[in-house]
């Protein structure tokens, strides 16, 4: 068996492994790289989740009318795969034109706790490094419900943006962000969604008001939902699938679906890797147990991204990434850890997107905080003539105050740009800015910003 000796060995091309491979390769270390597959190079979200989904959405708004929907479709999966297949090229390079650095193909395991195989078809490659780090992302969460993993018709999100078929009507299962995000993107193509969640509203874990915003949005889409029922088994027939369902009731219902996509979430992906072998701890869920400093029950093996249980984002991997250089590299001091992360934000990427960060309302309230809000429908924005420029005024922006010290707890932001927009807020809230001081700050004009100076002035409750 073939050997090599590393300073540093990565499993996985996502944003953490990817850039803390290259930053070592860059400072003379030696660096591997291993990668299950040629298409993945890059990671998740360039090939199969954040970038190819938010093309495809996008996209759908570019179609001129005078061309079919199907055929629009199919030319948006080639063009977005075009994108992607330039994007992971790129990245490949990135890493291969470095001398010090070497990308291997196949699938790792662990031998010991210094010890990995790299196992592709018949041949094998034993690696040693003096620190590890795993990055081998999630994949997506299969419910247990009879019939489903069975199904034909059964689709993830890796299915959704390379194929080109597009479905006559597609069943989502589940009412997060992650089914919402599918079901948003698909209606926009014109594609019947009916979207089923277990609890008794979509967005269970946000404010009730913003959910109902949300919910009005995608309904006006054409998106059906079967909200406090449980999908019971799924049936293929000839070309498509019979979705049976029950209510907390105990009613039943159907509806055929030419495919079932799963919006469930994901789960890390740690199969392959033997890690008794090497005696890294997993929890319950699967995900690698971590402390602060992102370090595994062995200390010199680290695990970053989706793969360690926290918030599945690739800007989050990328701060990963900052924590384990700090750790691991000459120039770094050791201090970096996760408990410096405050006001994370994320999005939601419907139309127009949910903007979150910080505290819902409800939480707030719950932690025991004396809270204000500030909340206005965009239509009701005289500050945002933007919404009425690009022609989408629907949505809403909220504001969680908290009522003695003025501090931003949290904000949801239901409008055009907000993606953009809760990025300021987000930084707002990690400098310390006040609600007053956001409310009064000066913004361009004519822009999305603006309507917090409006939005802030409505504090009353």
């Amino acid at each position: 068996m073939d050997t090599l000796h590393a300073d540093l060995l990565v499993i996985g091309f996502g944003k953490g492994g990817k850039t803390l491979a290259a930053a070592m390769g860059r400072a003379g270390k030696r660096v591997v790289m291993v990668e299950q597959s040629a298409l993945l190079y890059g990671g998740t979200c360039i090939n199969i989740a954040c970038v190819p989904t938010k093309a495809l959405i996008h996209r759908a708004s570019q179609r001129p009318d005078d061309v079919e929907p199907r055929a629009w479709y199919e030319a948006a999966v080639a063009s977005t795969d075009a994108m992607t297949a330039k994007m992971r090229d790129k990245n490949f390079r990135m890493l291969d034109t470095l001398d010090t650095v070497t990308v291997v193909t196949g699938t790792a395991s662990f031998l010991d706790e210094k010890r990995i195989e790299v196992a592709a078809g018949e041949d094998r490659l034993e690696i040693t490094a003096e620190a590890i780090v795993i990055n081998t992302g999630a994949e997506p969460l299969v419910p247990d419900i009879p019939g489903l993993r069975e199904s034909a018709c059964l689709i993830t999100n890796t299915d959704l943006v390379r194929s080109p078929i597009m479905p006559r009507r597609v069943a989502v299962i589940g009412g997060g962000y992650q089914g919402l995000e599918f079901a948003a993107l698909l209606s926009r193509y014109g594609i019947p969604v009916t979207v089923f969640e277990s609890s008794e509203r979509i967005l269970r874990r946000e404010d009730d008001d913003v959910a109902r915003a949300a919910e009005a949005i995608l309904r006006e889409e054409g998106i059906q939902f079967v909200t406090g029922a449980r999908v019971t088994e799924v049936v293929d027939g000839d070309g498509v699938a019979t979705v049976t369902y029950r209510t907390h009731e105990g009613d039943q219902g159907t509806i055929e679906a030419e495919a079932v996509l799963v919006g469930t979430g994901r789960s890390p992906r740690t199969a392959e890797l033997r890690l008794e072998a090497a005696g890294v701890r997993t929890d319950d869920q699967g995900a690698i147990q971590v402390d602060t400093y992102l370090r595994t029950s062995r200390p010199h093996i680290f695990a970053v991204g989706d793969v360690n249980g926290g918030p599945q984002f690739t800007y989050v991997s990328l701060d990963d990434y900052r924590i384990v250089a700090d750790q691991i590299m000459d120039t770094g001091t050791g201090k970096r850890t996760t408990a410096d992360r405050i006001a994370v934000p994320y999005t939601l990427f419907m139309t127009p997107p949910l903007g979150r960060v910080g505290m819902t309302e409800k939480e707030a309230r719950s932690a025991g905080r004396s809270v204000r809000v500030a909340a206005k429908n965009v239509t009701e924005l005289m500050a945002m003539p933007r919404a009425s420029i690009v022609g989408d005024t629907r949505g809403m922006m909220k504001f969680v105050v908290d009522a003695e010290t003025d501090e931003i707890l949290g904000a949801a932001l239901l409008s055009i740009d907000s993606q953009e927009l809760i990025n300021t807020v987000a930084l707002a809230m990690r400098t310390g800015m006040t609600a007053s001081q956001l409310r009064d700050a000066i913004w361009t004009h004519p822009s999305s910003t603006e309507a917090f100076n409006e939005v802030l002035a409505n504090v009353v409750r």
